[in-house]
């Protein structure tokens, strides 16, 4: 990895060692949705030593981790099907799995914490759009990237695609990432942080375990996207475009 300094890029960072991500995460520092900010931007919003900030920062990508996954490594053709086997069916078995128990939390405890409501509907929302985000890239953008790959290691030249360039779906697919990131950011708030009241039986502890999981994946899963599969894509395509 290169040197870690104030100019570098969190989302960068964390494609080139997915270690750090534990670090920025302890601050609250967003490395998928906003993952575009340098160490010293987010220092200063959020009001953080930089110092500190970048020596834990060294310390993580230091330690001997055999079970951290060189994702930026991987062929993109791979790891394309990696977001979908993986991601993808989590993200589809598991809103089958927490809109049932949301919607007892709702029933249970809705009076109470009327907050219940809101987060039902949010994950809704957010069970709705991702699953035509995850069709729209599993049918338009994923193929494509497989064809280019293939295009690059036959030494073949393919025609420009049906929208253009890949930039186009990859520009509406960041769109819903960053929809995904402000909805889920309310939920955290509203669920202070997926801690469960005082008054909560094991439903709510288990439900808000399931929406923090939840979210945790879907950080990995699009930190993947717009940071390592996404920007090395483009930087294919004219190598490979007739």
């Amino acid at each position: 990895m290169d040197s870690i300094t104030g100019q570098s890029i969190v989302g960068e960072l964390v494609a080139q060692d997915y270690r750090t991500a534990s670090v920025f995460q302890s601050y609250g520092i967003d490395f998928c949705f906003k993952g575009d900010k340098t160490i010293d931007e987010v220092c200063s919003n959020k009001n953080i030593e930089a110092e500190i900030l970048l020596d834990q920062l060294q310390q993580s990508v230091q330690q001997t981790d055999n079970k951290t996954t060189e994702y930026n490594s991987w062929p993109l053709d791979l790891l394309a099907e990696y977001i979908e086997k993986k991601h993808h069916r989590y993200v589809t078995n598991s809103i089958e799995e927490i809109k049932p128990f949301l919607n007892k939390l709702v029933r249970v405890h809705g009076d109470n914490h009327p907050e219940l409501i809101e987060v039902e509907n949010l994950f809704a929302q957010s069970a709705g759009e991702l699953s035509m985000h995850m069709k729209k890239e599993e049918l338009i953008l994923f193929p494509f990237i497989r064809k280019m790959v293939k295009a690059k290691i036959s030494g073949e030249k393919i025609p420009p695609p049906h929208f253009g360039t890949i930039k186009n779906p990859i520009a509406v697919m960041n769109q819903d990432h960053d929809g995904e990131g402000e909805r889920f950011e309310r939920i955290a708030n509203l669920t202070h942080n997926y801690t469960p009241p005082t008054d909560g039986c094991n439903t709510y502890r288990v439900t808000l375990s399931m929406l923090k999981e939840f979210e945790e994946d879907l950080h990995l899963h699009i930190h993947l996207e717009n940071n390592i599969l996404f920007p090395k894509s483009i930087k294919l395509e004219p190598e490979v475009l007739n």
